[in-house]
């Protein structure tokens, strides 16, 4: 599937944002999807995944901080973040876990400052 991220943005540390990202076909059956950022000068790394049945797994820096969920109805991928950190900054991804190269979209841009 093709897909378009949004929801990106700037916010205070402390702050929250929600991403979505909206496939253009279904997600239901998807054994894994993902939201990756790459930080700034960094590599891009995964930071929460969600298997078809809803479990979830996130990165050690996240937990806690961000829950991903989906809407099978609407095709969409959503990543909540709460009390976003500096170290939070970067470009975020959604994508098959692992990811589909054809699948990389242009991200949405998350900048966490005071």
């Amino acid at each position: 599937v093709q897909v378009v991220e949004s929801g990106g943005g700037l916010v205070q540390p402390g702050g929250s944002l929600r991403l979505s990202c909206v496939a253009s076909g279904s997600i239901a059956t998807i054994d894994q999807m993902g939201w990756y950022r790459r930080p700034p000068g960094g590599q891009r790394e995964a930071v929460a995944v969600i298997g078809s049945s809803g479990i979830t797994n996130y990165i050690d820096s996240v937990k806690g901080r961000f829950t991903i969920f989906k809407d099978n109805a609407e095709n969409t991928l959503y990543l909540q973040m709460n009390s976003l950190k500096l170290e939070d900054t970067g470009v975020y991804y959604c994508n098959y876990v692992p990811p589909a190269p054809s699948s990389w979209a242009q991200g949405t841009q998350v900048t966490v400052s005071s």
